[in-house]
């Protein structure tokens, strides 16, 4: 593939990461269900949960059928079963359909994350972190633009056809469809992979490979640092619009805006990471991320005011934008001739958006939003551990 290709490659790959963040709607979309329907903290938090159930599931099956059918056909099939669960909450709000869509959601992420960013290094070389940071920030205007739409259409000033918030659902359909035949046009050279020459080799005998790499310390160390990294951030985008409400008497729509401004902060994160990272130590930027983190979190159990509420927000944003790629490159390039493997064990790693809710809203049920930070501020104690994990 010519650096020409490449460049022109990167274009249908970097909106699929647009198409990545469409999971992030699940923080706010389960705040407005649990006002629309009534629901406890602990049955709300069931939907973001279920939606990183389907990773645990998933991922490395998806690790194994790359092996089959290549990275680029996966990252498609992942964008249309994405398109299918955009398309069913258009139609109703109730329940068994929400429960169904976040399904199809967090099955169409879990494809796609697994197989998207191994296809980022077929068409880069070189940088993969940085690179990788920089579609988390092309996947962070996706997550920071979805309570504007809700807020928007739930507050009547942009024509909604009747679904209120719920328009940002045919909005990112449509953005999917668009990533689909753009990828689906593309042509990407994917090289030969050792698995895909050894016919001999079963599937169970691959899923067996696969998870024997946990053994190795590195691959286990980061699999749980990416599951706190997930923790965190599914449990800020889900519980900071609470917190507003909880100490500040805010409204749910004046409250979503807490979680636009996690976004914002993970999007100028990812941004300014992508540079930091060119000209910085990788283990240095990592010490300041995780740094950033511990401070919110103690602002986020104390603040009682809008400003040190906002300020917690924006920093645990920043500081846990960049945590994912530092991490998932730090185990690809570990076992580079395993790529797809360790991959879809990273992924699985997203698994930690299923625990931290749960988790968090027993606690929230029981003490109070306090009770959710302290679960999130178990994970940043993890982090802090991981730093001798990262080299350079």
């Amino acid at each position: 593939m010519n650096k020409t290709t490449n460049k022109l490659a990167l274009i249908p790959v970097m909106l699929c990461f647009f198409a990545m963040g469409f999971v992030d709607l699940v923080g706010i979309a389960s705040n407005y269900v649990k006002e629309d329907l009534q629901l406890s903290d602990t049955v709300a938090n069931t939907l973001p949960s279920l939606v990183f159930f389907w990773f645990l599931i998933f991922s490395v099956p998806t690790g194994v059928l790359m092996n089959k059918i290549g990275r680029k056909k996966t990252v498609l099939l992942s964008l249309v079963v994405t398109i299918i669960s955009l398309l069913l909450p258009i139609f109703t709000e109730n329940f068994p359909i929400m429960l169904i869509s976040f399904s199809l959601l967090g099955i169409g992420n879990a494809l796609m994350q697994t197989s998207l960013n191994p296809l980022v290094s077929v068409v880069t070389k070189g940088h993969l972190a940085s690179t990788l940071t920089f579609g988390q920030f092309v996947k962070a205007i996706a997550s920071f633009m979805a309570p504007y739409i809700a807020m928007w259409g739930a507050s009547a000033t942009i024509p909604s056809f009747g679904l209120e918030w719920r328009v940002l659902f045919p909005i990112y359909m449509v953005i999917g469809i668009v990533a689909s035949l753009l990828l689906a046009s593309t042509p990407i050279e994917e090289e030969i992979l050792a698995n895909t020459q050894k016919e001999e080799v079963s599937v169970t005998q691959q899923f067996t490979d696969c998870f024997k790499l946990l053994r190795k310390p590195i691959v286990l160390l980061s699999f749980v640092g990416i599951m706190c990294h997930v923790g965190i951030d599914v449990g800020t985008n889900t519980t900071a619009p609470k917190i507003l409400i909880e100490r500040l008497g805010m409204s749910l729509n004046e409250a979503a805006f807490a979680t636009s401004l996690y976004f914002i902060f993970r999007t100028i994160g990812c941004l300014t990471g992508s540079f930091f990272l060119r000209v910085m130590k990788t283990r240095y930027f990592f010490i300041i991320s995780v740094v950033m983190m511990a401070l919110s979190m103690a602002g986020l159990l104390v603040g009682t005011s809008k400003a040190t509420l906002y300020i917690a927000i924006a920093l645990v944003g920043y500081g846990n934008s960049n945590v994912f790629s530092m991490i998932f490159s730090q185990a690809l390039l570990a076992l580079p001739e395993k790529k797809n493997e360790v991959s879809g064990l990273m992924i699985m790693g997203l698994f930690g958006g299923t625990v931290f809710p749960l988790l968090m809203g027993f606690a929230s049920d029981t003490i109070g939003q306090a009770g959710a930070v302290i679960v999130m501020a178990v994970g940043v104690v993890y982090l802090f551990t991981y730093m001798k994990q990262v080299n350079a």
